[in-house]
């Protein structure tokens, strides 16, 4: 029991001292981030995802590490598909360039909390009432279905709730004030359209984080994983967001990939008292799957390329 508050304490840490430091680099000055900066970025926090696995491997054995991947490989495709959405939230307030990383941190920082809050929830849940993991499937296999058939692509910033509420409970500025949520106006507080962004990005994560938590607990039930796996796809959410800003429609069939994926994740969930899938080849077949999205997009692109060139 000491040995594992330890290794809690430790990835703490760990996880707050890489925020630190990507809060004192990235934000010194306002700056938009660059495709090569962003893609050392994103490539760095994929590389310490793999030495963790690695550390998984010789202190918890092989078991723990596939399930580490497994869960890490699919956190890590719902985030790009996420990546769309806030693609769509940047351009619908039409958010400066050089104050995204900012909304981005510390959207991160609340889906830390936010996932957390789900994740341990939903273990409890199923380790007290175990048929809850049957409603987790039947959820991921109808959210595979409204996904592959484009029903759950329409998305209007516009209609969140949580604006109406936020304008009632104080004013808000109708332009940006620098990298500022709020500012002090005629003796009060108003928000800014960038807190308005951030409050956006923050209610949207809640509803990626349903999708997300019954994802990884199909996976494994093992609080650590569950978590850590979790982590490590949402830290490299930010860099990644701008190696893919420009390329979004090169993954034009990436969301058939994650709805087949919800789907067999969700069979997992319903068959999991009578068929046990080991973590490697549940590995192997969410590799393939996405691949195969990913290629198909990256074809499809090509050809329609090679079309208007014609």
């Amino acid at each position: 029991m000491a040995s594992e508050i330890l290794i809690w304490i430790i990835f703490s840490v760990f996880i707050i001292g890489m925020l630190g430091v990507d809060l004192t680099y990235h934000h010194r000055n306002q700056r938009v981030i660059g495709y090569k900066e962003a893609l050392v970025w994103s490539a760095a926090w994929i590389v310490l995802a793999l030495l963790f696995c690695v550390g998984l491997f010789f202190t918890r054995g092989s078991e723990a590490a596939f399930n580490f991947l497994s869960g890490y490989l699919i956190e890590k495709a719902l985030s790009i598909d996420n990546l769309f959405v806030f693609l769509i939230i940047f351009s619908y307030f039409s958010t400066p360039p050089q104050y995204v990383h900012k909304v981005l941190f510390w959207g991160v920082v609340g889906a830390f909390a936010m996932r957390a809050l789900f994740l341990f929830t939903g273990l409890i849940v199923i380790h007290l009432f175990h048929w809850v993991i049957y409603l987790f499937g039947i959820y991921l296999i109808i959210t595979g279905i409204q996904l592959g058939s484009g029903k759950s692509q329409g998305f209007d910033p516009g209609k969140n709730p949580v604006i109406k509420l936020l304008q009632k409970w104080m004013p808000i500025t109708n332009e940006y004030h620098g990298n500022k949520f709020f500012i002090f106006k005629e003796k009060r507080r108003w928000a800014t359209p960038l807190f308005v962004v951030l409050i956006v990005i923050e209610t949207t994560d809640i509803l990626f984080a349903l999708d997300s938590a019954p994802a990884i607990l199909a996976i494994t039930t093992d609080p650590f994983i569950v978590y850590t796996s979790n982590i490590f796809a949402i830290l490299g959410l930010r860099a990644l967001y701008f190696v893919l800003a420009d390329a979004m429609r090169a993954f034009a069939y990436l969301h058939y990939g994650l709805a087949a994926l919800l789907i067999l994740i969700g069979l997992k969930m319903l068959l999991s008292n009578y068929i046990q899938v080991p973590p490697a080849i549940a590995l192997g077949i969410m590799a393939i799957v996405l691949a195969v999205s990913v290629i198909a997009s990256l074809f499809s692109r090509t050809s329609n390329l090679d079309k208007k060139n014609k």
